[in-house]
C-alpha cells in the first residue's frame, strides 16, 4: 500500500502570514450562517401572512435550514479534506448566497422552504471548512484563541438572531432578512479565494459514498426526532420511528466505516481517551447551553411576563460574556498556564454554577438570572474552545474537516439533547404539581382552563418549579460529566507524556550504544 500524502497547503511553518486577516473573512460568513438558525423566529407573523403559510409551513421553514445543516455536516467535512477545504468554503458561500437570493425573493412557502434547504448545503460546507481552515493556518502556540475567537461567533451568532431579525423587520420587509446575507456571501468569497489557502489530504483513497449515504440519513433522522419531539411527544409513533431509523442507520454506518479500509470518519479515534473526553464534554456544553435557553426563554415570557424580544434581549449577557473573555485571549492563557484538563473542569463547573444559580436566585425576577446568565457565559468561554481544540488536536491534520464536522455534529446533538431532557424533566414536575381540577400539561393550556387568579398563580408556581428542578438537573450533569471528561484528557496526557519519555530514553540507550562501540572499535 502507497503511504499517504502529506497534507498538501501553501502554509508558513509558523502560521500563514496574514491568518488573523483570514480568520477575520471566515468568522464573517459563520457569522451569517450562524444567524439564519434562528432569525426566522421573529418573522412568522409576516410570513403567516404574506405567504399564507400554514403551521406546518412555517415549521419547516424554520426545520429544513437546520435539518439539512445538521445532516450534512460529516460529509461537508469529508468532502472539505478530500476535495480542497479552500474550494469546499467557496462553494459554500456561493450556495448559501443563491439560496439567500431565493429566499428573499420566494413567493411561495415551497420555495422558501427549497431555498432554506439549499441555504443549509451552504452551511454545512461553511461550519466545517471553516474551522477546519482555523487548524490549518495557525500554530499550537495560537491555535486555541484563534478557536476561541471561532467559538465567540458560534455563541455571538446563536443569541443575535432573532435581534438581527427584530431589527431588520422594523424597518424593511421580511425578505430582507435573507437578502442582506449577498453581500457579506460575495465579500467573503472575494477575500476567501484571495487570501485563503488551499489544503486537502492529498491522499488518493476512494471517496466513501456509502458512509456519506449513511450518515447523511441518519444525522437527519436523528435530528428531525429532536426536533419533532417537543411538538408531537417524545412517545408519539412519528417521533419513535424517526429515532429508530435513525439510530438503526447510525449503527449501518459505524459497521460500515469499521469494514472498509479507508473510512470517512475512522472509528479508532474513540479509543483515544483525549478525543473521547472532549467529545463527552462537547456534547455537555451544548446539552446545558441549549437546554437552558430554552427554558430560560419560556420562564421569561410565561412566568416573569417579558415579550419576545425583550426575552431575547435578557438572555444576550450569557453571550457577551463569552464575546468578551474569548476576545481578551483568557482561555488560551489559561489553558497555556493550567492545561487543557484543568481549564476544561473550572469552565464546565462555571456552567453548572451559572445553570443552579439560575435555577435558585432566578426564580421570582432577573436579577439572580442576570448572574447565572454571566457566570455561565464565563464558564463557556472557558471550556468550549479548549474542548473544540482539543477534538481536532485528537485527529490527524488530514483529517481537519472530518474533525470539524464532528464538532459541529456533536454541538447539534447535544443541544437537541438538552431541549429533549430538561424539557421533560420540566413537563413531569408541573404535571405532577398543577391542580388535578385543571387537567393540562401545557402552561398556555393549564391557564386558560384555570378558574380563578388564585389558580393560575399557582399554575405559575408550578411552572417555576419545574423549571428550577430541571436546571437543577442540568447543573447535576454538565458537572459530572465535566469532571469526567477532565479526568480522561488528564490520564491521556500522562499516557502521551510516558510515551514519550519512553521513546527519548530509548532514543538515548542506541545513541549511547552507539559511542561505546566507536570508542571499542579497532584501533590502528
Amino acid at each position: 500500500m502507497t503511504a499517504p500524502a502529506a497534507p498538501r497547503s501553501d502554509l508558513a511553518p509558523h502560521g500563514h502570514p496574514q491568518r488573523w486577516l483570514i480568520l477575520g473573512v471566515i468568522c464573517l460568513a459563520q457569522l451569517t450562517v450562524l444567524l439564519d438558525n434562528t432569525v426566522l423566529n421573529v418573522a412568522i407573523p409576516s410570513l403567516t401572512t404574506e405567504l399564507d403559510a400554514s403551521t406546518a409551513d412555517v415549521q419547516w421553514m424554520i426545520n429544513a435550514y437546520s435539518l439539512v445543516q445538521a445532516g450534512l455536516l460529516l460529509t461537508a467535512g469529508s468532502s472539505a479534506d478530500r476535495y480542497g477545504r479552500k474550494k469546499m468554503l467557496v462553494v459554500g458561500l456561493a450556495l448559501f448566497g443563491v439560496g439567500s437570493l431565493v429566499a428573499g425573493l420566494a413567493q411561495s412557502s415551497g420555495q422558501l422552504i427549497a431555498a432554506r434547504a439549499g441555504m443549509g448545503v451552504g452551511g454545512a460546507l461553511l461550519l466545517t471548512t471553516t474551522l477546519a481552515v482555523v487548524v490549518q493556518i495557525f500554530d499550537d502556540t495560537e491555535r486555541v484563541k484563534a478557536i476561541g475567537i471561532w467559538s465567540t461567533v458560534s455563541s455571538l451568532g446563536f443569541a443575535a438572531g432573532p435581534l438581527f431579525g427584530g431589527f431588520v423587520l422594523d424597518h424593511f420587509w421580511w425578505g430582507a432578512i435573507f437578502l442582506i446575507n449577498i453581500p457579506v456571501a460575495l465579500i467573503a468569497l472575494a477575500a476567501v479565494v484571495r487570501l485563503v489557502p488551499e489544503s486537502k489530504s492529498g491522499q488518493g483513497e476512494r471517496p466513501d459514498l456509502l458512509g456519506a449515504l449513511l450518515s447523511t440519513i441518519g444525522m437527519t433522522a436523528v435530528v428531525f426526532a429532536i426536533i419533532s419531539g417537543p411538538e408531537h411527544g417524545w412517545t408519539s409513533g412519528r417521533v419513535l420511528l424517526t429515532a429508530f431509523v435513525g439510530a438503526a442507520v447510525m449503527a449501518g454506518f459505524v459497521l460500515w466505516e469499521l469494514h472498509i479500509p479507508n473510512p470517512m470518519l475512522d472509528m479508532h479515534f474513540f479509543r483515544n481517551q483525549k478525543f473521547v473526553g472532549a467529545v463527552a464534554g462537547a456534547i455537555l456544553v451544548a446539552f446545558g447551553m441549549g437546554g437552558s435557553l430554552f427554558l430560560l426563554t419560556q420562564h421569561l415570557q410565561f412566568v416573569l411576563g417579558y415579550g419576545p424580544l425583550e426575552a431575547g434581549l435578557r438572555t444576550a449577557p450569557m453571550a457577551l460574556t463569552v464575546v468578551a473573555l474569548n476576545l481578551t485571549g483568557l482561555g488560551a492563557r489559561l489553558v497555556r498556564a493550567w492545561g487543557t484538563p484543568v481549564v476544561i473542569a473550572a469552565g464546565m463547573s462555571g456552567l453548572a454554577a451559572g445553570l443552579a444559580a439560575i435555577a435558585v436566585l432566578g426564580r421570582h425576577g432577573y436579577g439572580g438570572m442576570l448572574f447565572g446568565l454571566v457566570v455561565m457565559g464565563a464558564g463557556i468561554a472557558l471550556a468550549m474552545p479548549a474542548m473544540a481544540n482539543a477534538i481536532m488536536s485528537a485527529i490527524p491534520p488530514e483529517k481537519a474537516g472530518v474533525g470539524a464536522g464532528v464538532n459541529g455534529t456533536l454541538a447539534e446533538f447535544g443541544n437537541g439533547l438538552g431541549v429533549a431532557v430538561l424539557g421533560a424533566v420540566m413537563n413531569a414536575r408541573f404535571a405532577a404539581l398543577v391542580p388535578a381540577a385543571v387537567g393540562a400539561s401545557s402552561l398556555p393550556a393549564a391557564l386558560a382552563a384555570a378558574g380563578s387568579p388564585e389558580a393560575r398563580e399557582q399554575i405559575k408556581d408550578a411552572f417555576a418549579s419545574g423549571l428550577e428542578v430541571s436546571q437543577l438537573a442540568g447543573a447535576v450533569a454538565v458537572l459530572a460529566g465535566g469532571l469526567v471528561a477532565a479526568l480522561l484528557l488528564r490520564r491521556a496526557e500522562r499516557s502521551e507524556a510516558s510515551a514519550s519519555g519512553a521513546a527519548t530514553t530509548a532514543t538515548s540507550q542506541v545513541e549511547k550504544a552507539g559511542d561505546r562501540a566507536d570508542s571499542t572499535g579497532p584501533q590502528a
